[in-house]
């Protein structure tokens, strides 16, 4: 008796969809394809820091610090262990510029597998109360890009539905089944240039570390930069560029968002996370607010309606930095746009930053031995 079509054709679907998966795990689910990644992609470049903070975790001794954030947790690893002789603790940074608490909790379960390795994790935040902006932080596809090699087949539920969105949503979810759809056009650039390819990979992993460690951020400055909170108009210095100006847009002068809780509940979720990798363990997780920019919005601008910091504080494993530690570094001539700390204020802002979670590691023992 014959089959219906019908069956023929479900069969070979499944078939195809079966061969198609198992071909996408033998190039993408394997560490070959993320040896190849391009180093300046989002996947590549979280990729390269990640194997450089586990080469990192190889030649320092035990009290080693790791920090997360995005490109506002501007400081230099190389000034903070300059004070290392006072400090007592080697600082390294696995922080991704355009990265958020989604990537950085995928970032340190792969990079503290033990939950050993580290004295502290130092997570930079933008203010440790919870402000709402326009965007919604659960949409920001970005986090599948920087990820992907990370996800696991038992990640992609809780990935896929931490989205909001149902079309993004429904991005990830095949993104992370089916890896290819992400890396696609990574893989076809390799196809068209492998030696070139090749090349700058090998370059990268012989010198990213040097790069990274040695960097010098600008010395431009938004010195001349008022505001009138008033009337929500500034005075720009002269010879801004475009993103300088994009900055001020969008950081100082932004219209206040509805406040509905989307961050505190993205906070309490991702940051919680990585809050429970490291209970039970001896490292700690610190929270220190980052120097907010060269002018401050006053605070009556919002109703903040929470603190998912403060709240995490509660926890036996989490300590806070003091919330204005670095107010004194909010000035123009210390940032290089609207957000960002410029070579002046990273200058300053790394041993202040190594020295105040220094004595908030130690201020238990301190305690204990008096």
């Amino acid at each position: 008796m014959r089959r219906p079509i019908w069956v023929s054709f479900a069969v070979a679907c499944a078939l195809a969809v079966a061969g198609a998966t198992a071909l996408d795990a033998l190039v993408f689910r394997t560490p070959w394809y993320v040896s190849i990644l391009e180093p300046d992609s989002s996947t590549g470049l979280f990729e390269l820091v990640l194997a450089r903070e586990r080469d990192a975790q190889q030649r320092n001794g035990a009290n080693l610090v790791v920090t997360l954030g995005d490109s506002r947790f501007a400081y230099a690893p190389r000034l903070a262990n300059e004070v290392a002789s006072r400090t007592g603790y080697v600082f390294r940074h696995a922080g991704v510029a355009g990265s958020d608490a989604r990537a950085w909790y995928y970032m340190m379960r792969d990079l503290d597998p033990t939950r050993q390795r580290y004295r502290a994790v130092v997570i930079g935040m933008n203010d440790y109360d919870d402000e709402d902006e326009f965007n919604d932080p659960n949409d920001d596809i970005r986090a599948l890009h920087y990820v992907i090699a990370r996800l696991r087949l038992r990640d992609i539920p809780e990935f896929a539905a931490s989205f909001d969105s149902a079309a993004l949503r429904w991005e990830a979810l095949r993104g992370a089944v089916w890896k290819g759809i992400v890396l696609q056009a990574d893989l076809q650039d390799f196809l068209a240039h492998p030696n070139w390819r090749l090349g700058k990979v090998a370059q990268y992993r012989r010198f990213f570390d040097f790069w990274t460690y040695n960097y010098l951020e600008t010395d431009r400055t938004m010195t001349g930069l008022a505001i009138d909170w008033k009337t929500m108009r500034a005075t720009l210095p002269p010879g801004l560029n475009a993103d300088q100006k994009g900055t001020i847009e969008n950081a100082l002068l932004r219209d206040p968002a509805p406040q509905t809780g989307r961050v505190a509940a993205f906070r309490r979720h991702w940051l919680g996370k990585i809050i429970d990798l490291y209970r039970g363990s001896p490292t700690k997780v610190v929270f220190l607010r980052l120097p907010r920019g060269p002018l401050v919005r006053p605070d009556n601008l919002v109703h903040k309606l929470s603190s998912s910091v403060r709240e995490f504080a509660a926890r036996p494993n989490v300590m806070l930095v003091p919330e204005h530690a670095f107010d004194s570094l909010e000035h123009p001539e210390l940032f290089r746009d609207a957000i960002h700390l410029n070579r002046q204020g990273i200058a300053r802002f790394s041993p202040m930053m190594a020295g105040e979670v220094g004595r908030l590691l130690d201020a238990p023992a301190q305690r204990a031995s008096r």
